[in-house]
């Protein structure tokens, strides 16, 4: 499990989900590469009950999760709360002091614009306090 690359799991992620959720992951990932080139995809908290994980995108620390369910796909910002949203699209867990969430239901558009600028405020976020390195 260790040794498989994170891009080709989240591929397989989205074909195996083989609807509109499939189609809207497989969007916020070409947006998210878009606004941040430096990326890097992870896949976290793979578990026997969860053998695919949660889709990861990271800079100086996780950046969002992609979660999809049966009647949405929910990126979560880990650092949501210290990042400017203008456009108003974070509409989930709205109450946390520090994520912050948008969920996308079947038929959602997705303003291009608006959310690249989410990721590039979530990098920022992420570089002006990076993530503690884990004690090992």
């Amino acid at each position: 499990m260790q040794d498989e690359d994170p891009s080709a799991l989240i591929d397989a992620r989205i074909a195996a989900l083989g609807d509109w959720r499939g189609a809207m992951l497989a969007a916020l990932r070409a947006l998210i590469r878009e606004a941040d080139p430096a990326v890097e995809e992870t896949v976290k908290w793979r578990k026997p009950t969860n053998p695919g994980g949660v889709p990861t995108w990271e800079h100086a620390g996780v950046l969002c999760t992609g979660e999809t369910y049966k009647d949405k796909v929910k990126l979560t910002f880990a650092k949501g709360a210290s990042v400017d949203d203008p456009q108003r699209l974070f509409n989930s867990s709205l109450d946390g002091n520090v994520r912050r969430a948008i969920d996308f239901a079947e038929g959602d558009t997705v303003d291009a614009a608006a959310f690249k600028a989410l990721i590039r405020g979530a990098v920022a976020a992420n570089l002006a306090k990076p993530a503690r390195a884990k004690k090992g």
